[in-house]
């Protein structure tokens, strides 16, 4: 089983029905909260930034608007070597973070630097993974389409929005190797400069699969240029997405969640950490951010404190394992 599918991920998806009591404990008073994002304004990070901190303000846990700072480069590795390196126990720090982040974090691309430097605060979101094909296709489930790439893996070209080794490509190697593939090197993955340049190349025939997230396939799919073979998702996503299966339901457990949450320093104190935790716990559950979500398309995915570590540590052991794997990393 894939370490996706832990029970908390998939309680993770269980929207406003887990909340800690009392709120956020007193030792604690957060001012002046600062909130990086490792990128150029516009994009997840920023957006992930912006919201959560004119939602925190408005629920009232900060005494003011979060100053939003943003620090490009490196793919988040400048933002990151600050934090640790010269920003180390600030407590009104907190910095937005996804799967991108644990996945250059696992590959070791952030220079030396590990994912235990820091404490991982909550995730208020996630962009499940989705794998297609073009409308007159002939494979007509992810099975179908695990079969031939088991049998004739020269046959299946799966194009994807990010770089060798990236978020898309590892997506569909997770996949495959739930679905029984043992040697994952033997799949295609072609890489183009974002989703819809990818699944322009598959809508023109040039590959047979696509491999993204469901934020950049729902014009496609509205358009009836891709066809969703599986999200990878715990459960049926809510909605006009609810005719969508799974792969675990087709019998291939895998989960794929491209999440968007937030690190702090870890020299943090443990009264900060524990504010923190359970300002995001609380901010996932309020009707706010679930209609922030709705509204921009992310999907239910919430984790705080303890559990967020154990998911970061294990989505990085998994990340680890297909990356030696394809030869990323020794």
């Amino acid at each position: 089983m894939s370490t996706f599918t832990r029970a908390s991920l998939a309680a993770a998806i269980v929207a406003s029905t887990v909340c800690l009591a009392g709120g956020p404990t007193a030792a604690f008073e957060p001012k002046n909260v600062e909130c990086i994002a490792p990128a150029n304004p516009g994009g997840g990070w920023d957006f992930t930034c912006r919201q959560a901190g004119k939602a925190l303000y408005e629920m009232g846990k900060t005494p003011g608007p979060v100053q939003v700072s943003n620090k490009a480069g490196g793919g988040g590795a400048v933002a990151y070597a600050e934090v640790v390196s010269k920003r180390n126990s600030e407590n009104n720090l907190i910095v937005a973070a996804s799967t991108a982040t644990t996945t250059r974090l696992a590959q070791g691309q952030f220079a030396g630097l590990t994912a235990d430097q820091v404490r991982w605060l909550g995730a208020l979101g996630a962009d499940y993974g989705v794998i297609g094909v073009a409308k007159d296709s002939p494979y007509k489930s992810l099975g179908d389409l695990m079969t031939v790439l088991k049998e004739d893996p020269g046959k299946v070209s799966i194009a994807g929005g990010s770089a060798v080794g990236g978020w898309d490509h590892l997506k569909v190697l997770i996949a495959a190797k739930a679905a029984g593939i043992d040697d994952v090197r033997t799949i295609k993955y072609i890489a183009y400069q974002g989703g819809g340049e990818a699944v322009t190349q598959l809508v023109g025939g040039h590959v047979q699969a696509f491999t993204g997230d469901i934020s950049e396939a729902l014009g496609f799919m509205e358009s009836g240029d891709l066809r969703v073979l599986a999200v990878l998702a715990p459960e049926r996503l809510p909605g006009n997405l609810a005719d969508i299966p799974t792969a675990k339901e087709q019998g291939i457990d895998a989960v794929g969640a491209n999440w968007r949450g937030f690190y702090g320093p870890g020299g943090m104190t443990d009264e900060a950490y524990e504010y923190w935790s359970q300002a995001f716990e609380e901010l996932y559950a309020s009707d706010a951010w679930q209609k922030i979500m709705a509204d921009n398309g992310v999907m239910p995915f919430g984790l705080s404190g303890p559990e967020l570590q154990s998911f970061v540590d294990e989505q990085i052991i998994e990340i680890q394992e297909i990356s030696r794997e394809i030869g990323l990393i020794k």
